[in-house]
């Protein structure tokens, strides 16, 4: 047999899809390689796929490497896990884990299951640019970092208006000490 999977993305482009068509006995690994060469990614990030009910709501998840086992599911690895072994019927959702440290998603969906076989995993249908896969938008980056020209942290403005940085009263901050014990 062979399946027809359709993913998309909520984010980025609004025409961005990709068509896979899938030996069933392809593995996971084989359509995460066919996804990432699809979408220009390179291989570096913890991926996994997860099967969804109706409502998107994450069930067995298959992961790249083998990895703390949730009691309610069996540890499944995409290089061990052929698509028949988990998908059975048309209309069968699921997610695929592109940047795990945001959990950005692509949304699939097995479309058809065609009579026949093929080898591995195959794009078919490629519309869209696909979002970068990294979020580069992280909240803490500028965390500590300095001004420019300022010898000082970077303070947003409402803090500057509100406090003035030379009455911040250090006494008593140098004897704080974490050799000692005497804080916890």
């Amino acid at each position: 047999m062979i399946y027809k999977f359709t993913f998309s993305c909520e984010e980025g482009d609004p025409d961005f899809r990709r068509v896979f068509e899938a030996d069933a006995d392809a593995t996971f690994l084989d359509l995460h390689n066919a996804i990432l060469k699809s979408v220009g990614y390179p291989d570096d990030q913890m991926t996994s796929f997860f099967l969804c009910n109706d409502e998107w709501e994450k069930g067995q998840e298959v992961t790249l490497v083998e990895m703390d086992s949730n009691f309610e599911y069996d540890n499944m690895v995409m290089n061990e896990t052929r698509l028949s072994d988990l998908i059975e019927e048309k209309g069968q959702r699921l997610i695929y884990v592109f940047d795990p440290m945001f959990e950005r998603y692509f949304f699939g969906s097995l479309k058809e299951i065609l009579p026949g076989s093929m080898n591995g995993v195959e794009c078919v249908e490629s519309r869209g640019k696909a979002p970068k896969q990294l979020k580069s938008e992280d909240p803490l980056a500028n965390l500590g970092t300095k001004g420019k020209g300022d010898d000082d942290f970077m303070f947003d403005d409402e803090f500057k208006d509100e406090y003035d940085l030379n009455d911040i009263d250090m006494e008593g901050f140098q004897d704080l000490s974490f050799d000692d014990g005497t804080m916890f």
